[in-house]
Protein backbone atom coordinates (compact mmCIF):
# COMPACT_ATOMS: atom_id res chain seq x y z
CA UNK A 1 0.00 0.00 0.00
CA UNK A 2 1.18 3.83 -0.84
CA UNK A 3 0.07 6.59 0.82
CA UNK A 4 1.40 10.34 -0.85
CA UNK A 5 1.33 13.52 -0.34
CA UNK A 6 2.20 16.74 -2.37
CA UNK A 7 2.56 18.84 0.79
CA UNK A 8 6.31 20.23 2.15
CA UNK A 9 8.16 17.22 2.18
CA UNK A 10 10.64 16.11 5.30
CA UNK A 11 13.23 18.03 5.43
CA UNK A 12 16.67 15.65 5.00
CA UNK A 13 18.26 15.80 8.47
CA UNK A 14 14.67 14.52 10.21
CA UNK A 15 14.46 11.73 7.68
CA UNK A 16 16.19 9.51 10.37
CA UNK A 17 13.70 11.11 13.61
CA UNK A 18 10.32 10.63 11.88
CA UNK A 19 9.86 7.23 13.35
CA UNK A 20 10.95 8.18 17.25
CA UNK A 21 8.51 8.26 19.80
CA UNK A 22 7.50 11.74 20.60
CA UNK A 23 9.42 13.32 18.14
CA UNK A 24 7.80 16.28 16.34
CA UNK A 25 7.99 19.09 14.43
CA UNK A 26 4.76 20.75 15.79
CA UNK A 27 4.39 23.51 18.33
CA UNK A 28 4.14 22.27 22.25
CA UNK A 29 0.15 21.08 22.78
CA UNK A 30 -0.85 20.73 18.85
CA UNK A 31 0.79 17.05 18.77
CA UNK A 32 2.14 14.24 20.64
CA UNK A 33 4.79 12.60 18.10
CA UNK A 34 3.37 9.20 18.29
CA UNK A 35 1.23 8.91 15.09
CA UNK A 36 4.72 7.43 12.87
CA UNK A 37 6.13 5.50 15.87
CA UNK A 38 3.16 3.78 17.01
CA UNK A 39 2.18 2.93 12.68
CA UNK A 40 5.97 1.16 12.36
CA UNK A 41 4.63 -1.07 15.28
CA UNK A 42 2.30 -2.01 14.14
CA UNK A 43 3.56 -2.81 10.58
CA UNK A 44 6.47 -4.47 12.28
CA UNK A 45 4.39 -6.66 14.22
CA UNK A 46 3.15 -8.16 11.18
CA UNK A 47 6.25 -8.20 9.67
CA UNK A 48 6.40 -5.51 7.29
CA UNK A 49 8.51 -2.45 6.45
CA UNK A 50 7.33 1.14 5.73
CA UNK A 51 9.58 2.48 2.76
CA UNK A 52 9.69 6.65 3.34
CA UNK A 53 10.39 8.50 0.24
CA UNK A 54 10.91 12.14 0.47
CA UNK A 55 12.16 15.39 -1.12
CA UNK A 56 11.65 18.98 1.47
CA UNK A 57 9.38 20.99 -1.29
CA UNK A 58 7.95 18.04 -3.19
CA UNK A 59 5.63 15.62 -0.63
CA UNK A 60 5.99 12.47 0.85
CA UNK A 61 5.53 8.72 -0.38
CA UNK A 62 4.78 5.94 2.57
CA UNK A 63 4.72 2.53 1.02
CA UNK A 64 3.83 -0.19 3.44
CA UNK A 65 4.94 -3.42 2.24
CA UNK A 66 4.06 -6.77 4.21
CA UNK A 67 4.97 -10.16 3.64
CA UNK A 68 2.50 -12.94 2.23
CA UNK A 69 0.07 -14.62 4.29
CA UNK A 70 0.69 -18.65 4.80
Amino acid sequence: MTVSDNGTGIPADLHDRIFESFFTTKEMGEGMGLGLAISLGIVEDYGGVIDVQSQEGEGTRFRLSFPVAA
